[in-house]
């Protein structure tokens, strides 16, 4: 059985997204007279989401005034710095060279985040990658941990779930590969606050870094 497909979460997994969310969230805080948080502890909160990074900056709890507003205020932020092409975001180590050899062996290869659709598409020509799909929560009724998102990317690639892997940082990236029949890599370079969470994801494999997934793909299929 031959490998058909393979699938990124984006933040995390793909891209290191955290030096742009370091920045706008410490000008956030200095602006609100409040002393920058260190880079450690935002960096381990970004795979949570917009919301999880503005309680932890500024506490409060979503659906109070207070609370909406700065995150409304650090939406806008991100998309001002996302949008005007100074972006710090940058595929991590390896992947430059792996994406290519997907191309050359005639793997499609595409990305599913829960990052909305607006700021995931502009990040793209700053990286300099196409991927076939890119499905996010926009495009579905049910985001991850829901298989939804996996199985409309599969459809996109025309590409049978069984035979296509994803990878994730997060515990609701293997839940979802689960949910869709994939097979389901998670990553240890990716965004979390525990000393070692990943093998209670129950992924199907763990790599620690990208020459080990590369030596690992092979094997799958």
């Amino acid at each position: 059985m031959n490998l058909e497909a393979v699938l990124f979460d984006l933040d995390g997994t793909l891209v290191d997204t955290a030096p742009d969310f370091i920045a706008v969230l410490n000008a956030m805080r200095v602006d609100h007279q409040q002393d920058p948080l260190p880079e450690s502890t935002i960096r381990n909160t970004v795979s949570g989401g917009a919301r999880e990074m503005v309680k932890l900056a500024f506490g409060g709890q979503p659906g109070e005034p207070k609370f909406d507003h700065l995150l409304q205020e650090f939406l806008q932020r991100y998309g001002d710095c996302v949008y005007s092409g100074q972006s710090k975001s940058v595929l991590f180590p390896g992947f430059d060279s792996l994406l290519a050899t997907f191309s050359a062996q005639g793997i499609a290869w595409g990305i599913v985040t829960n990052k909305p659709a607006r700021f995931a598409e502009a990040l793209m020509p700053s990286l300099n990658i196409t991927p076939a799909s890119l499905v996010c929560p926009d495009h579905v009724r049910e985001p991850k941990p829901a298989p939804e998102a996996l199985l409309l990317a599969c459809q996109q690639l025309q590409a049978e779930p069984c035979r296509t892997i994803y990878l994730g940082d997060h515990e609701r990236d293997i839940v979802a590969g689960r949910n869709a029949n994939m097979v389901t890599i998670a990553v240890a370079w990716g965004y979390f606050d525990e000393p070692d969470p990943l093998t209670a994801w129950q992924a199907d494999h763990l790599v620690h870094t990208t020459q080990q997934l590369q030596q690992l793909l092979p094997t799958l299929f």
